[in-house]
């Protein structure tokens, strides 16, 4: 009887692992169609970052970050003036290092050169040029402007519209391939976005004087969503 029982286990347990390791029928018949798409609107930024440098060159290092700190300090007070946010204005870098003249391929030592960078975030776009007037005012010919580049604070919605716009588009390309085919779609069972809503930014916008006051141009840009879909197959 023990003999007959071990043998019993044995053949449920090899029955057990075969179910396991062997693919059904079903799996095997199992179809699917996998499609990758984006989808893309257009916004108006509303935001500009403007990046800007106050820069001093004096005959000692300890000279020149101080009449460095006196441009910056005056960069400040404009910013604060035109409703600039301390949380908006960012130091970058702050250098001290030493300046020279170079002739005849011989450097001769001028002086030092300090300067401090800054990065500032205008929440009304509308009003970038009127804030790039005020801090080149203040910081007169010690303050060198890098740029200023329009982009979208707040991209959610347009996110939002971006990703309907990519599974629809996915949705007609796979509805295309299906009609081709001869079969129709199934359930969704895979689906992943590729990569977070990207807005795409010019390096730099264009800054233009109008009527001596400075107009940052805006444009468009693109907020892009890459998603791709499974569908099985009726």
């Amino acid at each position: 009887m023990k003999t007959r029982t071990r043998i019993s286990l044995l053949a449920v347990i090899t029955v057990t692992i075969a179910a396991l390791v062997a693919p059904s029928a079903n799996a095997a018949a199992t179809r699917y169609i996998t499609i990758s798409s984006q989808g893309s609107v257009k916004v108006v930024p509303d935001a500009v970052r403007i990046t800007a440098t106050s820069t001093n060159v004096a005959a000692t290092s300890k000279e020149a970050l101080a009449a460095t700190a006196k441009t910056s300090a005056a960069v400040r007070a404009a910013l604060t003036a035109s409703k600039i946010e301390k949380k908006d204005i960012s130091t970058q870098s702050v250098s001290v290092f030493p300046e020279y003249k170079y002739d005849n391929n011989t450097s001769v030592l001028i002086g030092y050169r300090a300067s401090q960078s800054f990065t500032i975030v205008v929440r009304a776009a509308a009003t970038a040029g009127d804030v790039v007037d005020a801090i080149v005012a203040a910081g007169g010919d010690s303050l060198q402007l890098s740029g200023a580049t329009p982009f979208v604070l707040d991209n959610t919605k347009a996110a939002t519209a971006a990703r309907t716009a990519a599974v629809k588009n996915a949705r007609a390309k796979a509805a295309s391939y299906a009609t081709l085919l001869g079969v129709k779609l199934g359930k969704v069972t895979y689906l992943v976005e590729n990569s977070a809503p990207t807005p795409y930014v010019p390096v730099m916008a264009v800054a233009k004087t109008e009527a001596d006051s400075t107009v940052i141009d805006l444009g468009e840009q693109d907020v892009t969503v890459s998603v791709t879909v499974r569908w099985s197959l009726a």
